[in-house]
């Protein structure tokens, strides 16, 4: 049951990626001083009796006894989904009081991710979630829709955990001015999370004075606010360009605006973020 205090919510499906989400959670816990809570959702599937083609020959009594059998079966399906759903959430409420974390909440829901995500925002203050997930193509690097889908609707940040968590000391902010990535200049600014960490303000664009201007600005920004801070202006493909600079220096958290006006932007939209995100091999802090 949620609380009415401000959270960190762990999106958790039991996936390989689980131990990491609960990971990073943890993690976010102890630098925002906030209580976890575990959440899983068991999706709204068609049921079995709505799948059956009943237009070939079948006497009535016939189709009434498979009605029961299959009525049956999706009741029994539904126990199992919610037995496994109850005991993915008691290890990740074990795992996170064994991390440190002395608050911690699970929470079961029916629906969907994103709707069961609107209804606790009041009380988010972060979103964690795995890169992917039980259902996730990785033959197509499909990140799964969910993923996306919790990207665009979400009003609060996003953080996507990686494979596995490695301690976070080296962050690169990927900036093009947007609001999106302004309201991650401000969040590293006013919120605890990006505090004492050392920051790369990466823009990727032409050389000219705009450019130059705004970077400047959102330097002077954070150095006013007593971040470790250091910018560069760079020209390229932005997927291209922010990849390898994750690899070259070390990163160990990507922060990016979920919809800037730039060719940033194409990292979130399509298939680019995929290869991105696939590529970094490394956390996103995302905001919309």
């Amino acid at each position: 049951m949620t609380n009415q205090t401000p959270h960190i919510i762990a999106c958790t499906d039991g996936s390989g990626y689980a131990t990491s989400v609960y990971d990073h959670a943890a993690w976010a816990s102890r630098r925002i001083e906030a209580g976890v809570e575990a959440l899983h959702v068991l999706d709204q599937k068609r049921p079995a009796s709505g799948s059956v083609d009943f237009s070939g020959a079948m006497r009535v009594d016939e189709r009434e006894d498979l009605l029961t059998h299959l009525a049956d079966l999706d009741a029994a399906q539904a126990k199992v989904a919610q037995i496994q759903g109850r005991a993915i959430l008691d290890h990740a409420v074990q795992y996170l009081r064994d991390k440190g974390v002395a608050d911690v909440q699970s929470t079961l829901r029916h629906g969907t991710l994103v709707e069961a995500l609107h209804d606790l925002e009041a009380h988010t203050r972060l979103i964690v979630i795995g890169k992917r997930g039980h259902s996730a193509d990785f033959d197509h690097l499909h990140l799964g829709g969910k993923l996306e889908r919790v990207i665009r609707a979400s009003a609060r940040p996003v953080l996507v955990a990686s494979r596995a968590f490695k301690p976070i000391k080296r962050v690169l902010i990927a900036y093009d001015g947007s609001p999106s990535a302004e309201k991650a200049i401000s969040h590293a600014i006013e919120k605890p999370l990006l505090k004492g960490l050392s920051v790369h303000l990466l823009m990727v664009g032409a050389n000219t004075d705009a450019h130059l201007s705004s970077l400047h600005a959102a330097q002077e920004k954070l150095k006013a606010a007593g971040v470790n801070v250091a910018a560069s202006l760079e020209a390229g493909d932005a997927e291209t360009v922010i990849s390898k600079t994750v690899a070259k220096d070390g990163i160990d958290l990507l922060v990016v605006g979920a919809y800037g006006h730039s060719r940033v932007r194409q990292l979130i939209v399509g298939s680019t973020t995929t290869a991105l995100i696939r590529t970094c091999l490394v956390p996103l802090l995302m905001f919309r």
